[in-house]
């Protein structure tokens, strides 16, 4: 008789299966996808709800199945969300050398305080019903309606027969990953082919020096977040470059990009390969051309080896400008000093009026004021918060100040203004705010000017460059303006001429194994090599 009850037992449990509580991570999960959280992927969420009902009929089975299913879940949920695999943060060095109060600060933007009071509310919902509905009901005919949208939505498509209705309806084109792949291999060797002509050499040319401000962290997205996008400094610009693309999302490789304009965009592997063309290297053409080349910084460059790539990589020296003496106006992100730009460019000028007016100079300045988890120093030595308004208004304020220098000084001085990469203020679906892991349009599409001073330029309004471009117009730009001075023996420079046909460039951006790139108006994104391309997700409103 006991035999009999214990299998009866048993038979009466496998009876009644079902996913109990694991009801809530699968419901829930349905509606972050719903609520367009998650990029739910239908095929390992159903085996996973198969392996939860399998009917086991012991004790210590069901137990051994629940030790193998929370990781189970806690990995299915992470690949199921928009952020990029783990292991490519975990490959980032430089994370060990953030600051306490910056991983501190960081790990409080990951929870989505909205999403959590909504899960909340569920949670409560599913407590006081659960006695009365069998939600595993509900949860299969989730998981099964989920499982075949793709079909349905393509069903009308494949009838119809129509390449341009399945984009219309799937938002990919057919064979997207062929497509895309060909586009990106074309690309490259599409720039490959791309150089900037430099005239010869000319001692009868005007004089004029060359300043490059390579901005850390602005992009048009950041400005538009903090009331900043009109802000005079680009008004009084001579060239905007509307549509400018920066093509990483790092500082290192925006930085070797542009002092590399020279030639056409190249892979993110292509930055770090030896024997780089000369022809590439901007300073080297400019070196060529009779200036001297000079590097000065807001920061010592130690972090993730940012001056050693200035210098291996990009053929520049040692920085000019030596610290001592300036004031110490920001604690940066991994507690090494940054400097008030208005005091390094100041100190840099200074030392250039000291030094033989004839021959010409350029230099590459670097800032990291705006860099994301920047403390404020105060007045008895210690920091505080700040935000990133803050932080751009006091960069944009000692650019208008040292632009006043330039412009009373009445030397002849071209400036641009070159932003590595944007802040990602906002964030989006797969990354959270501050995170530059993925090089997304709204973090490479920075705001690129060009003023120029004493060389009757002046204009009511900036002339704005509408087509896509990046690097290599800047290099075609200083070409064309360097053969104008040697043409006319001055400097009254004719800016429609400069502007004619600049090179344009389409949209690729980059970093270590992921490429966003932009098709038929549409960004994509390969997160790891030859890997799957997904339509970057669009995000909150």
């Amino acid at each position: 008789m006991r035999s009999e009850g214990s299998v009866g037992g048993s038979l009466s449990r496998v009876s009644e299966i079902g996913l109990g509580h694991w009801n809530l991570y699968f419901l829930c999960k349905l509606g972050m996808f719903w609520l367009g959280y998650l990029n739910l992927q239908p095929l390992p969420n159903i085996v996973f709800a198969a392996f939860l009902l399998l009917p086991l009929p012991w004790t210590w089975l069901r137990h051994a199945r629940l030790l193998i299913a929370v990781p189970l879940a806690i990995a299915l949920l992470y690949q199921d969300s928009w952020w990029p695999p783990i292991t490519r943060l975990l490959n980032q060095p430089g994370v060990m050398d953030f600051s306490g109060k910056y991983l501190l600060e960081l790990a409080g933007r990951f929870v989505n305080w909205t999403l959590c009071a909504l899960l909340l509310a569920f949670v409560v919902f599913y407590i006081y019903l659960r006695h009365w509905l069998r939600f595993t009901t509900f949860t299969l005919l989730g998981l099964g309606w989920f499982s075949l949208q793709p079909l349905l939505s393509l069903a009308p498509t494949m009838a119809q027969g129509s390449g341009e209705q399945v984009m219309a309806e799937t938002g990919k084109p057919q064979d997207t990953k062929m497509s895309l792949d060909e586009s990106l291999q074309a690309f490259y060797d599409a720039e490959q082919r791309r150089v900037t002509q430099f005239p010869p050499a000319d001692e009868a040319g005007a004089p004029f020096d060359l300043l490059i401000i390579n901005v850390c962290s602005m992009a048009w997205d950041d400005l538009d977040a903090v009331g900043l996008k009109d802000n005079p400094l680009f008004s009084q610009m001579d060239v905007v470059f509307e549509r400018f693309n920066s093509a990483t999302s790092y500082s290192g490789p925006a930085a070797v990009r542009l002092l590399r304009a020279s030639c056409g965009q190249s892979s993110h592997q292509g930055l770090y390969e030896d024997n780089v063309p000369q022809q590439c290297l901007l300073m080297d053409r400019l070196r060529g051309l009779g200036f001297n080349t000079e590097l000065a910084m807001n920061h010592n460059g130690h972090y993730d080896n940012f001056l050693g790539d200035l210098q291996t990589q990009g053929g520049l020296g040692n920085p000019v400008v030596d610290e001592h003496g300036l004031s110490r106006n920001i604690l940066g992100f991994d507690n090494s000093p940054i400097w008030r730009d208005r005091e390094v460019l100041g100190a840099w000028w200074q030392r250039r009026q000291q030094s033989d007016h004839q021959a010409s100079t350029a230099l590459f300045y670097n800032t990291t004021t705006l860099h994301d988890g920047n403390r404020i120093v105060t007045g008895d030595g210690g920091t505080r918060l700040t935000d990133y308004r803050e932080l751009a208004q006091r960069l944009l304020q000692d650019l208008d100040a040292f632009f006043q220098q330039l412009e009373q000084s009445g030397r002849p001085v071209a400036v641009l203004l070159v932003p590595e990469h944007g802040a990602n203020l906002h964030g989006d679906r797969m990354q959270i705010q501050g995170m530059r892991e993925l090089p997304s349009p709204a973090i490479t599409h920075v705001p690129v000017g060009i003023k120029l001073f004493g060389m009757g330029a002046q204009t009511e309004s900036p002339h704005l460059v509408t087509e896509p471009s990046s690097y290599l117009a800047l290099s075609e730009f200083v070409s064309r303006l360097y053969a104008q001075s040697t043409e006319t023996g001055t400097l009254s420079v004719d800016l429609p001429h400069l502007l004619a046909d600049l090179p344009v460039t389409p949209w690729v951006a980059e970093n270590a194994g992921t490429v966003v790139l932009e098709h038929e108006g549409i960004p994509y994104i390969r997160l790891e090599e030859q890997g799957t391309w997904l339509p970057y997700p669009a995000r909150f409103k």
